[in-house]
């Protein structure tokens, strides 16, 4: 059957591990450059320290247990292999939710809320704030295939979504959470209406101040605008390299390791709450193996892609107010933030509206704790 979902067991070859570790070993590396901060990217310390773990401590089999012990599953939707996780909770009324990543984000970034979400009991929480979990790896992004023709946007993906949700049974009413890209797609998955979709919780919302807005800012929103003008001006390049020639850098993210590492810990750096110290706030091993999701199925030109493939005008995203009940949550280091009173322009309902006192674009990473209450209180508020 083609809309079948089957085990997919993650068993990663040992003459694959073999042949980075070698590559780890001989990396040619860059000169110091003329800055000792991160103004022109990731320094070759920071670097040379995420890659001497990697090669030395790290194992990429406890993050294999992991997957394979969260339901790794498998279906062809639209003709591509989608791969996701599912995991049930153990509380007969728990509702599903689907957990949607971004770039560079990874199935693995929701590690530390997937126990909390699923079994409240077991983490001082209430069993009625309990959720099934289904958390797919965009097209293009770690195990699931590569599109072979343009087209794979967020509205694309948002379909293939709707789809999922479907197959696992959960067609009837379920939830959404996402940031980053995978704010956009759950935006995109309630401006459509999504059969079942009854809520939605963003820890990011794409959105431009309007000109009123911008010239009747408060002194917190004009810091708001300056967050984002600061990103747009010194920390977007990748962003505009991707959206343009991203297979132009995918033959470097492909071949080198330390390449991939490097492209990626650069976001870890600049968009953390941690001063461009991210190893402050995210342990180097689950960094490692957001990476080792990009760099063990060669998904760094693939995802890359995800960005010109939004960039042709084309994507689907909707300018009109959030038409389904809304959760919003602005962490302090997110670099697309927003006051309560741009929130409630932008979401017709807005049942839950909150600003957390740490935490960055990695919120799940960052701080779970404040994630998952705002997951929970978003979706009590919706009933």
């Amino acid at each position: 059957m083609t809309d079948a979902i089957t085990p997919f067991p993650i068993r990663v070859a040992d003459a694959d591990l073999t042949d980075l570790s070698d590559r780890l070993a001989r990396t040619r590396w860059p000169d110091a450059g003329t800055v000792t901060d991160g103004s022109q990217g990731p320094t070759v310390h920071a670097i040379r320290r995420l890659v001497g773990r990697w090669h030395d401590g790290y194992d990429w089999r406890v993050a294999e247990a992991l997957i394979n012990g969260w339901g790794s599953s498998r279906t062809v939707i639209d003709g591509l292999g989608i791969h996701f996780l599912h995991v049930r909770s153990p509380e007969p009324d728990a509702q599903p939710l689907l957990l949607a990543h971004g770039w560079p984000g990874s199935i693995l970034e929701f590690r530390d809320v997937i126990g909390p979400l699923t079994d409240p009991a077991a983490h001082g929480g209430n069993p009625r704030c309990a959720f099934h979990l289904v958390i797919p790896s965009m097209p293009g992004f770690g195990f699931s295939d590569k599109p072979t023709e343009p087209g794979w946007n967020v509205g694309r993906v948002a379909g293939a979504y709707v789809e999922l949700m479907q197959r696992l049974g959960y067609g009837d009413r379920w939830f959404a959470q996402g940031g980053d890209w995978g704010a956009a797609v759950v935006t995109v998955l309630a401006h459509m209406r999504a059969p079942g979709l009854a809520g939605i919780h963003l820890n990011m919302v794409m959105f431009q101040p309007t000109e009123d807005e911008i010239a009747d800012a408060t002194p917190e929103e004009q810091a708001m605008l300056s967050g984002m003008a600061r990103y747009d001006r010194v920390q977007s390049g990748y962003m505009k390299l991707q959206n343009t020639r991203p297979q132009s850098v995918g033959f470097a993210l492909a071949d080198s390791p330390v390449g991939l590492a490097a492209w990626i810990y650069a976001l870890f750096q600049d968009v953390t709450d941690s001063g461009g110290e991210p190893e402050r706030v995210i342990p180097l091993d689950h960094m490692l193996d957001d990476i080792m999701l990009y760099w063990l199925p060669n998904a760094g030109a693939s995802s890359a892609r995800f960005y010109w493939d939004n960039a042709q005008g084309q994507a689907g995203m909707p300018n009109e107010p959030m038409p389904l009940p809304a959760g919003v949550s602005v962490f302090p280091g997110e670099v697309m933030r927003l006051s309560r009173r741009w929130a409630e322009k932008r979401f017709v309902d807005l049942r839950h509206y909150n600003r957390p006192p740490r935490g960055g674009h990695f919120a799940a990473m960052e701080n779970p704790s404040a994630l998952v209450a705002d997951v929970r209180a978003t979706f009590a508020k919706v009933g």
